[in-house]
Order: structure tokens, then sequence, then C-alpha cells
């Protein structure tokens, strides 16, 4: 069996990663899964292959873009559920190089990675709308057509096993290096909507048998937790989760994986875009729970990050550039945080993140006595200390009722000018 430490520990160390869905979906502009939530014909989806034509695509402002964030690695969709290959697959002609563009994508989205000293990952979708041998099960877009469904009963899925065999043979064989596979997803015994049992798991997809070919490519590789059997690490979506993650009683390695707005892919009207503030006390929750966050963009059909995306993460990539050693290589703390904040810590710093701007003070139980300096992380300003007697009673202006080894912080009353304040106690 496959040694993965050092790849669970450099993936640990990064913390924060890029997610990209970019495939033909970008042209509707409507959701990455508008084929299926309009119950789209391949005919109804056809235009959108014939005018692909990503005339901006700069991967390396992409992977710049994303180096300055603070994010350390990057995942691209290689193939949605759509079907569309963003590279020129041998066993498929539903690819790049039938369109206007008519040239790979992956490559230079991987040579960019390189070039910014990105980690590099591959999503690849178990699922294949547009494949002529994948059943019309109960996701696909025409489930609610009889007519559809009762064709594509003579649909062997193991054909289509080994074409999505062959193409992560491709991907894992063509491009050098890969550091991480992300499979989605399995949904076994998932029913059509009005009960026929559906759905499609490991034995549709031969993951033991896929995972043991993607392990021979690519020793290294760390694969996720999709494919219906235990994967190198566990991927909550759209949710963060409460505390570590655990399976079977004991903790498991996991990334988020969370997006700008309301969609996956680029949706030019969706307007529920989170702020930098919110998506910064996200990263700081992964990591204070052992966990990565892995925040996506959606390009345009034209190959380029929206406006809005660029901004967000230039304000993000402003506070990781002074905050990066509270994240970057950082771990869970045994201690307990004040309400409203977050620790993490490396060594003997501890990092306390605080949501809630107090007044005035903080105050750190049990603390008195194991924090020889504290400063603010951004500009390393010191944040005074004080220990006060436990025995003192609480008098007009006279502070008083502590615990015994309650530490005390002194703070300004302004909250500091950055996203997230962070205080660095560094421990006796």
């Amino acid at each position: 069996m496959t040694d993965l430490t050092s790849s669970v520990t450099k993936f640990k160390d990064w913390r924060f990663g890029l997610f990209v869905h970019w495939g033909l979906y970008s042209l509707p502009a409507r959701h990455e899964w508008v084929k299926n939530r309009e119950r789209l014909t391949d005919e109804d989806y056809q235009p959108y292959f014939d005018h692909f034509e990503p005339d901006l695509y700069d991967p390396r402002a992409w992977a710049r873009a994303a180096r300055e964030a603070g994010m350390r690695y990057a995942v691209l969709t290689t193939k949605h559920h759509e079907g569309f290959c963003l590279w020129d697959s041998a066993v498929s002609d539903y690819t790049v190089a039938g369109t206007p563009w008519g040239k790979d994508l992956v490559g230079p989205f991987v040579e960019a990675c390189r070039a910014e000293g990105l980690g590099i990952g591959f999503y690849h979708s178990l699922i294949d709308w547009h494949h002529p041998e994948f059943p019309v099960d109960g996701v696909h877009p025409q489930r609610d057509d009889l007519e559809a469904r009762a064709k594509s009963a003579g649909r062997d899925i193991q054909v289509y096993a080994d074409y999505l065999h062959a193409q992560v043979r491709e991907l894992l064989t063509n491009y050098g290096p890969i550091d991480i596979m992300w499979f989605d997803f399995s949904y076994p015994g998932r029913p059509y909507d009005d009960g026929t049992p559906s759905g499609k798991g490991k034995d549709d997809w031969r993951s033991e048998e896929l995972t043991a070919m993607v392990r021979e490519l690519q020793p290294g590789i760390l694969i996720n937790d999709r494919l219906d059997i235990p994967g190198d690490f566990v991927t909550p979506e759209q949710y963060q989760p409460s505390g570590p993650m655990m399976r079977d009683g004991e903790p498991v390695v996991w990334e988020a994986c969370q997006t700008l707005n309301g969609s996956w892919g680029y949706d030019r009207d969706n307007l529920d875009w989170k702020s930098p503030d919110l998506l910064v006390r996200m990263l700081v929750d992964s990591v204070s729970k052992d966990g990565n966050l892995l925040l996506n963009v959606g390009p345009t059909g034209r190959g380029e990050f929206d406006p809005r995306a660029v901004a967000t993460l230039a304000e993000i990539g402003r506070w990781t550039r002074q905050h990066s050693r509270s994240v970057h290589g950082c771990c869970p703390s045994e201690l307990a945080p004040p309400q409203d904040c977050r620790f993490t810590q490396r060594g003997n710093r501890l990092y306390l993140h605080v949501f809630t701007w107090p007044m005035q003070h903080l105050h750190l139980p049990g603390m008195a006595g194991k924090v020889r300096y504290a400063q603010f992380l951004h500009d390393a300003s010191e944040v005074r200390r004080t220990v006060t007697d436990p025995d003192q009673a609480a008098q007009n202006t006279t502070m008083g009722g502590l615990a015994p080894g309650t530490l005390t912080l002194e703070l300004p009353t302004q909250r500091p000018d950055v996203l997230i304040p962070v205080i660095e106690l560094f421990l006796d």
C-alpha cells in the first residue's frame, strides 16, 4: 500500500486552494447544471459547443490571482457532468478540439500552476450526460422523458466505465505529476422522481479498479471520497463542519468546497456573492478544525474571471499577505478560544482570530503565565497583557471577578482595519 504521509502533510500545509468550474455551461451562464435543470437535450445544448471560443483565456492570470490570494493549489474541472472535455481526448469527439477554439485547455492550466508554484488537482465527473452508454437515470436531464428512459434501457454502464477509466488514464499520463484527483459524484440508491430505483455507485464506476489505476499512474496522488469507497480526504460541500471531521470515531483529512456566489459555473445573474470577510472567516474556521478550504471561481465563456471574483480574491490576498503564518502550515489548538474567536497554532505560536471585536479586553482563561509576548499579526504592534488578582472585587472602573489563571489582552477601542484581526501569542 502506498504511503501517502508526505502527500497528506503537504495538502494540510497548503490549507487554501482554488476550484475552477469551466465548461460549455459558461455560455448559457445559468448554472453548471443548466442542462439538468432545464431538461435540455443534446440538440438543445449543441449551440454552446458550436460557439465555445475562450479567446481571453490566460491561465497564468488565473494562477497568479490564486497565488496572490494566498491559495497554494488549484483544481480544474477537466470534464463536468455535461460530458464536455477540456482536453483533446483520444476516446471522444466531444472535446475542446472540436470547438472553434480547438486547442487544449488543461495543459496550459497545468503549466501556469507550476509556474506560480501551485499544487495541481484534476476534477473529473463520474457522470456523463452526453455519452451514448450512460443511462438516463434519476439525475439525467431526460429523466422525465419516458420515451428517452425506455430507449436507454439497453445502455451498458460498463462500456461507459471503460471510457471513464480511459480518460482518467489520459489525464494522469499526459500532464506530469498531479497532486489531487477529485472525482464527482456517486449517488447509490437515488430514485427517479417517481420513486423508481436509480442511482450509481462503486460497482458502476468500478471504483476499486479505478483507484488502483490512479495509484499506479500517480503513486503520491490524493483521491477524494466521492467514488462510493473511502478516499484520502472527505469533501463537505457548501457548508462548514461544526468541528474536526470524524469517520468511525477517527479524525479524517477534510476539505470544504465552497462557491463565491450561489453557483459553481459562471452564472451571470447570480447575486449571492459572499463577502471577503465571510470567506476569510470560513478559511480560518476550516483551519481551526484541521481542514482545508477549496474556493471556487467560474470563468466566463471567453475564459476570464468575473471582475467581482477578481476583486474578492484580491481583497482576500491583502489579508493573507499579512496573515499567512496564521493559516498555512497551521493546525488546530487544543485550547478553547474565547467566544466568536478561532485559534490556530504552529509550534509555540498561537494565533487568535477575532471574529467579533470586543470592547477593550479579551480574557483567556488558564493562559496566565503561559504567554511571553503578544502582538497583532498585521503590523507586529504589541498587545499588552495583564493578570488580575482573582480575589479583587469589581468596583467602578476596577476590573475584577476573573477566574484564577486568566490572562487579559488589552485591545484598542478601534478594530484594526483588516478583514479579521489576528493576535499572535508566543507561548512559553
